[in-house]
């Protein structure tokens, strides 16, 4: 999977993370495929409504694995409520059964930042650079790699 650099008016990024939640008390509620299916649609809704791109997306049965692309506009935090809180709606919309729980997800949550080069050639890059790197007069989406 190859990832190009997201380049705006005043902007060059990538912004990919890797997320996952669990169910609260780790209740293995997904074992049942229809469960899992309604919340993975609902995952995706919420991506396509506010502009994100799923990479990659694997309900569990008691958790969630989640390579997405959020928006610079939007941290971390409010990505991963919206996905939370909009899934619990529709899956208690749907289904009595998730009634019963007064909250579907746990409060904890996993996120790490996913990027296409390593931490050592970041720093090798700070370390070694002059300072003069401008964007191309066409504003091309793709940059060069700082390898």
């Amino acid at each position: 999977m190859d990832f190009k650099l997201n380049c705006k008016n005043h902007s060059v990024g990538q912004n990919t993370y890797h997320l996952i939640w669990k169910t609260k008390y780790s209740v293995p509620i997904f074992r049942i495929e229809m469960y899992r299916k309604v919340c993975q649609g609902a995952i995706r809704q919420v991506a396509i409504n506010y502009g994100f791109q799923i990479y990659e997306l694997k309900v569990m049965e008691d958790h969630v694995h989640l390579f997405v692309e959020i928006p610079p506009t939007l941290p971390v935090s409010k990505a991963l409520q919206l996905f939370k809180g909009i899934s619990s709606r529709m899956l208690r919309r749907n289904f009595k059964y998730f009634r019963k729980y007064r909250h579907l997800w746990s409060p904890g949550k996993f996120y790490r930042s996913v990027g296409n080069v390593t931490a050592m050639v970041i720093e090798n890059y700070i370390k070694y650079s002059q300072g003069h790197y401008r964007l191309p007069n066409n504003r091309q989406r793709q940059l060069p790699a700082f390898a």
